[in-house]
Formats: C-alpha cells, structure tokens, sequence
C-alpha cells in the first residue's frame, strides 16, 4: 500500500517484489492476488470491514467486497498501486511517508486519509494494519479501514465550537473589565466626598472591586480560558495580589504536590477566595505590618481536589484599619458556594480554611 499511483510523482515505491525483481504496478499485483487462497478471499470478502493486503513490496493483492463496494471501481483498477488513484491529494505524501516508514521496519502502523466514495465523496477513514510473517519471513501487510467521516466531523464542531467560546468569554472579560474600572472611579469619588467616619469602608471596597478586576485578568490570560490550570492560575493571581496593595509586605505562597484543571466558575471563585483573604489581612494590620499567606493544594487519583489556606500575621502589634466591616467570611462562603465549593475553617493556623472543589464535567473526547 506504498508508493505512487499511475501517473504521480508524488511519492516513491518500494523498488524490489518478493524476490528482488521489479514489481511496480498492477501487473505484478494481479499475479500475486492469484495466487491467495479462496479460503482468504471468502473469508475477506464476509467480513464487514474495508480490507485489503500486500505484497512484500507495498503493491495491493487483495480488496475484499466492502472495499470494491465503497469505491465502486473493480478489483483489477484497485490492484498494485492503482488503489491510491482515489486518495485525497493532500493527504497523498503524509500517508505514502507513514506507511513506507512503517514498510521499512516492518512494523504495524495506523494512519488515517480520505479517500473518495464510488459517488465521488471523499470520506475519512481508519487504516490498521499489521505486518504478515510465515516462517520468519515478510510477505507484506494486512489491513483493514474503518469510516471514520462522523467523528472527524464532530471534532471539527468541538473545535469551533470552543474557539466561539474563548472568543466569547474574551468579549464577556472586555466588558466587565470595563465596568469594573468604572466602578472603581465611582467609589472613589463617592470615598473623597464622604465624611471622614466612612472614608475606611469606600477605600476596601474599592481595593476589593480592583481585586475583582485582576481576578478576571488572570483568567482572561489563562492559555486556555475553558479550563484552567490551577496551580498556573493561582501562581499568577497571588504575584498581581502581592503588588496591588502595600507592595512588598505581602507574600501569597503556592504550595503541595497537587494540580488539575478547573472550569472557569470554579477559579473565579477560588481568586475571590484568595483576594478576600489577602483583603482581610491587610484590613487587620496596619500599614507597616507585612502579611503572609500560604496556599497548599492536594490531589489525590479518584479523589477532589483540596486547598488549604492559611493566613499569618506577623507577631508585630497591629491596630487595623478603623470603620471598615469584617465581611469576610460572609462573602468567602458566598463565594465558594456560588461554585460549590464545600469550605470550613476561618485561615487561621488553628483551623486553615479548607476547600474541596467539585468535580470536573468531563468535556467531549
């Protein structure tokens, strides 16, 4: 099955037939074919499968009834290297080089081509084939194709369908990234006109929604926004965290030997997570007090992903910012249950919060 069709430069045969002499078109082929015997020929001919064999050369002797059907074109037109007259073009040299490659070493090989139906469709198949030994000696290959049209089809709309998508959750991300700065620019005018007693609660809030707007960077940056790699993610959101507010006092550390990808929802919730903590550490200590926090992630086979997170101060007093409400834990369990995320603990050293995520939909194979 190697070679070149009638009138085709595109690729080379194999030189030599059985015996070293020349055998390079459907001549040769028809001789060896034969030769089979008819048990091969009836038991090929019964079989529900497209199959074909060759000779010690790569020529065809044989294609069995489900074949001669799907081409429409007899058996003499498909012998030797005639058979490949109905391969696409552009699949003509991948598959000339895949199958002669395989020739050489005399090993089975699976590739798959289009070739065009008896009413001029082409369809995609499944070539499978195996080499044929008797008395340790080569005496060609045995193979057999399935229509594989319907899957490559599916693929082809799995695959756009996700680039619509990511072009989709792109647009969703402009647009909240623009109503977030707006926000942001609101809050702020409404913190400088307010009295002095609740200036403290407009600048959290306004650091919580610029929070918000990084969480949806990171997201938005992910290689893959339809699934995203955790640990990635999280290594990304905790260095834009560490410099959004009191730049250099605040350390987010990634650690454990887990990882996984995770559907958007699940990582938005976890950076809301994240930032909250980060938020509630900082609202906690003064200006000059440096604030640690440590994410450490476990996965085990057949298990759901884990996180615990700890949130650590420094043993210098801390007087904490006046006038700002401690929501926190209000808004990490809404947060987690928005993606149901089961959660318990409060980040102390004590009792970390721990995080178990759902489980992953499975997405098409």
């Amino acid at each position: 099955m190697v070679g070149e069709p009638p009138g085709s430069e595109a690729a080379k045969p194999l030189d030599d037939g059985p015996a070293g002499d020349p055998g390079t078109g459907p001549a040769q082929g028809t001789a060896e074919a034969a030769a089979l015997s008819d048990s091969f020929k009836r038991f090929a001919d019964v079989v529900p499968l497209m199959m074909w064999r060759s000779d010690r050369a790569g020529h065809a002797i044989h294609h069995n009834e489900c074949w001669l059907k799907f081409t429409g074109r007899p058996l003499e037109e498909e012998l030797g290297l005639g058979w490949r007259n109905g391969l696409h073009p552009e699949d003509f040299e991948r598959h000339a080089q895949i199958v002669a490659s395989a020739f050489e070493a005399r090993e089975p090989f699976t590739v798959e081509f289009r070739l065009r139906r008896h009413d001029g469709v082409y369809r995609w198949l499944l070539d499978t084939a195996r080499p044929l030994m008797e008395d340790g000696q080569f005496q060609g290959y045995l193979g057999s194709c399935f229509d594989i049209t319907d899957r490559k089809h599916a693929e082809e709309h799995i695959e756009h369908a996700l680039a619509e998508k990511e072009a989709l959750l792109a647009e969703v991300y402009h647009r909240v990234r623009n109503n977030l700065q707006v926000m942001v620019s609101l809050i702020g005018l409404y913190g400088r006109a307010a009295p002095d007693a609740c200036r403290g609660s407009f600048e959290a809030l306004g650091q919580r929604v610029r929070a918000i707007a990084l969480v949806q960077q990171h997201l938005h940056e992910a290689p893959h926004i339809a699934s995203i790699d955790l640990k990635d993610y999280l290594y990304r959101l905790a260095s834009g965290l560490g410099q959004l507010r009191r730049a250099g006092r605040i350390s987010v550390q990634v650690g454990g030997t887990g990882n996984g990808l995770v559907e958007p929802r699940t990582a938005n919730a976890l950076g809301m997570i994240v930032a909250e903590i980060v938020a509630e550490c900082l609202d906690a200590t003064a200006e000059h007090v440096a604030c640690s926090i440590a994410i450490d992630m476990e996965a085990q086979a057949g298990e759901p992903l884990r996180l615990a997170i700890v949130s650590g101060v420094s043993e210098m007093t801390a007087s904490g910012r006046p006038n700002v409400p401690k929501l926190g834990p209000r808004l990490i369990a809404a947060y987690a249950a928005q993606a149901e995320i089961a959660v318990r603990g409060d980040a102390s050293p004590g009792a970390p919060l721990r995080l178990t995520l759902p489980p992953v939909h499975p997405g098409p194979s």
